[in-house]
């Protein structure tokens, strides 16, 4: 058995050109969705993944704005920007790029985001919301890499209803976050949550119809851990730096042999990573199409 491959930049490309034409629309009804990232400080991984999503933002037509202060700003210099994109209603959504610099409060300034131009849907309050609403749609933003990884499975003609989801990692990004998506009622996978304090981990890995791994522990699931024909999903993020080269190499949590026991296996670079941009910029159309309905006149006969 060689696992297909679930290929996150194909989906990703599929999304953003339904993106594009719902950002067409409502231009013609006036609005142009904005998308804002704050970055505090010149870490060079960080202008990177910055510019990459205003370049892919701006692809699709929308209103691309940049905001940058010094590695020295206070945090009140952090808290009235972010106060500055809350009231300014061309900016539908926004992120502030982590990590910020040790001497700011990151929870203070994350809270401080509108929670309805959260673009990352992980604020406390949008998370709240995920918490107490199990059967009705959601009118907030969701977590994009979870709600990413549910993309890739279900665009990918995989069935989550009744499956047992086995997920590794309890980071709020995706661990503490994705059970909640996975266990709505419209989507009604079970989820067991493990991690790398869990005993016997491969026993419960190899119950799994699904593994999500996101530790961030480079090829801890092997191909023994997996059932045979189970899918994986690899979301888990390892930097080292590779001796021949000198340069760094990214690797997954899961190992390569794991392709010749999956039915279906996301590969890391290459799967989770480009859903989670296309994700973060759904959220942000989704809020200006949000504001636009709020913003259109009562018509009255």
């Amino acid at each position: 058995m060689t696992a297909e491959r679930l290929d996150g930049v194909a989906t990703a490309a599929a999304i953003k050109r339904e993106l594009a034409e719902r950002i067409a629309e409502l231009k013609r009804q006036g609005t142009t969705p904005g998308i804002a990232t704050v970055l505090v400080g010149a870490d060079r991984a960080s202008q990177l993944y910055v510019s990459m999503k205003h370049r892919q933002s701006l692809e699709l037509g929308m209103n691309s704005i940049q905001r940058e202060l010094p590695h020295d700003a206070t945090q009140a210099d952090v808290l009235k920007l972010l106060d500055e994109l809350n009231c300014d209603p061309t900016c539908h959504g926004y992120i502030v790029q982590l990590p910020l610099p040790a001497h700011l409060d990151t929870h203070e300034i994350l809270e401080r985001i509108d929670p309805a131009k959260d673009a990352d849907g992980l604020h406390p309050v949008n998370l709240g919301r995920l918490v107490l609403n199990v059967n009705e749609p959601i009118d907030s933003p969701l977590p994009c890499t979870p709600r990413g990884v549910i993309d890739l499975l279900t665009r990918n003609g995989i069935d989550l209803a009744g499956k047992h989801v086995v997920v590794v990692g309890r980071g709020v990004t995706i661990g503490r976050s994705i059970g909640l998506l996975l266990t709505r009622r419209q989507v009604n996978a079970t989820v067991t949550l493990t991690h790398t304090g869990t005993v016997d981990l491969a026993a419960h890995l190899r119950k799994a119809d699904i593994i999500v791994a996101a530790a961030g522990a480079k090829h801890m699931i092997r191909a023994d851990h997996v059932k045979p024909g189970a899918v994986v999903i690899d979301v888990g993020v390892t930097r080292e730096v590779d001796p021949d080269s000198g340069t760094f190499k990214t690797y997954g949590d899961v190992e390569p042999a794991v392709a010749e026991v999956a039915t279906a296996l996301s590969p890391n670079p290459g799967g989770v990573g480009p859903m989670t941009v296309a994700l973060l910029l759904t959220n942000v159309v989704e809020a200006a199409e949000r504001a636009t309905r709020l913003t259109q006149p009562i018509v009255t006969l």
